[in-house]
């Protein structure tokens, strides 16, 4: 991994603990050294990654977002568009990581700004190939600094 990936901070908003850690498991076995900074809620998420309503927070950072859509306080899609919608982290990339497989959800996330959409495979072994899969994209991928 190049240096200045490393400079890039993920950003994991997953309120299940056991994937979080199986997710941050696998990246690292990819390759991925990444700062990963978890939050298990959008609220929390949101007040990281804008700071205020104007988004100054996300200014000069470089950050990537992995989303569940299942999340105790929003959905993933709220969190989604508020990012999108805020002229700071509007272009932060979203990696959409859940469950749900129902393509009118795939849509809704990819119209409000979704860069990539992965279905969270049940089984573990198969999860844990797509998180490896996931660290190999994630090494290669340029994210650009906010506004």
């Amino acid at each position: 991994m190049c240096d200045q990936h490393r400079a890039v901070s993920i950003v994991m908003v997953e309120d299940d603990e056991g994937h979080a850690r199986l997710i941050e498991k696998n990246l690292r076995r990819a390759g991925v050294y990444n700062e990963i900074i978890g939050f298990d809620n959008g609220t929390a998420a949101l007040q990281f990654l804008l700071g205020d309503a104007e988004g100054h927070a996300a200014n000069g950072r470089s950050r990537l977002v992995l989303l569940d859509l299942n999340l105790p306080d929003m959905t993933g899609i709220d969190v989604l568009a508020m990012l999108k919608s805020n002229e700071h982290t509007r272009r932060l990339p979203v990696i959409v990581l859940t469950t749900t497989d129902d393509k009118r959800e795939i849509d809704k996330c990819y119209d409000a700004g979704a860069n990539v959409y992965i279905t969270k495979p049940l089984n573990y072994d198969n999860f844990a190939s797509a998180i490896r899969q996931l660290g190999l994209f994630l090494a290669v991928i340029q994210v650009p600094e906010t506004a």
